[in-house]
């Protein structure tokens, strides 16, 4: 599918955007993963920066990070609708992410891959660290770039 150029990405602020959110990475991570809803939908939600994708004001994707150390940002739970995989949704979320870490004084981002997105973090300059983990049961990496 080609890249939509009418991709805006924003931060959640409202309950209800947060809702939108919480439905992809159900259908994302909860019924097509598997990953156990008490896994996914964690503690770290109410203190992380979470991002939320649309497309003609309809959520498409959506990411979120949470400070991780003194200079780290962490990107985690990076989803975008089975259907619109590939459009360029999740370079937009990721971009939009780092900005605002940046943004933040944070200097470097890291996060863990499940290992068949490995070539998206990849080709947006994250670098592979480390052997290869499970988690929720999937295998994963973690990557880091500098920001």
């Amino acid at each position: 599918m080609a890249g939509h150029e009418n991709i805006e990405v924003v931060a959640i602020t409202t309950p209800a955007q947060f809702e939108q959110a919480y439905a992809i990475r159900r259908r994302v991570f909860i019924e097509e993963q598997n990953v156990p809803e008490a896994i996914e939908l964690d503690d770290d939600d109410a203190r992380a920066f979470h991002a939320l994708a649309l497309i003609d004001g309809a959520p498409v994707g959506t990411g979120r990070m949470l400070p991780h150390g003194e200079h780290e940002i962490k990107i985690g739970r990076m989803a975008v609708l089975r259907e619109l995989r590939g459009s360029g949704i999740g370079r937009e979320i990721l971009e939009f992410l780092m900005n605002a870490a940046r943004a933040r004084g944070f200097r470097v981002a890291v996060l863990h891959a499940q290992l068949t997105a490995e070539g998206f973090y990849l080709r947006s300059g994250y670098i592979p660290i480390g052997d290869v983990f499970e988690e929720a049961g999937i295998a994963h990496r973690k990557m880091e770039r500098p920001l």
